[in-house]
């Protein structure tokens, strides 16, 4: 069904319609919780959301929502991906202002030189990011990490694998958190102010 008579079944309102992003964790990684594009973009249709668009094979889809927060289309979007295509991952789900307000409030730009060694990591809650306040005491260097409003911000100087502050956070959130490059991020927004 083309977005346009999808639009006009559905009855959406544009006028009314709010852009939103889900980053889906964990997901296409090695064999293990593939997820098809094309299936996850079927299915967000089939949640009524409209225009939806993924960027990369890692789990983002932008997608635009006449109700509900994004916690609720957090929920429903994990809980229709476990029922109709067998894997449970974390869903974040923000709107575009979330992520534009994360983009602004970049507290690691004096450190950031390599976009593919920076990451952004998102929680669905602002308050989840509290949890994470004591790590900013530690010295990390070469490495840097920050907590803002919006998102958490680690700066992998050697790379994210032997990352001691990527490891660090992921023992604070477990499965709470999904991380995006700054080159992912900027490509979300772009494609979400599309």
């Amino acid at each position: 069904m083309g977005v346009a008579v999808y639009r006009a079944a559905r009855g959406v309102d544009n006028a009314r319609m709010k852009r939103h992003i889900a980053l889906l964790r964990g997901i296409n990684v090695g064999k293990a919780k593939r997820v098809p594009m094309a299936e996850l973009r079927a299915l967000m249709e089939g949640l009524a959301h409209a225009n939806v668009r993924t960027l990369l094979n890692s789990g983002n889809a932008v997608f635009d929502a006449r109700a509900g927060t994004p916690a609720a289309h957090a929920k429903a979007l994990r809980a229709a991906i476990l029922d109709k295509l067998g894997v449970d991952c974390e869903v974040i789900v923000k709107t575009a202002a979330d992520l534009q307000a994360a983009i602004d409030e970049h507290p690691l730009r004096r450190h950031a030189n390599d976009d593919a060694r920076l990451l952004v990591m998102f929680v669905q809650e602002a308050s989840t990011l509290l949890e994470l306040k004591p790590l900013e005491a530690t010295d990390w260097a070469p490495e840097a990490f920050a907590v803002g409003s919006h998102a958490a911000w680690l700066w992998c100087a050697n790379g994210i694998i032997d990352s001691r502050v990527a490891k660090a956070v992921g023992k604070v959130l477990k499965e709470r958190g999904t991380a995006r490059n700054w080159a992912t991020v900027g490509k979300l927004l772009a494609l979400a102010t599309d």
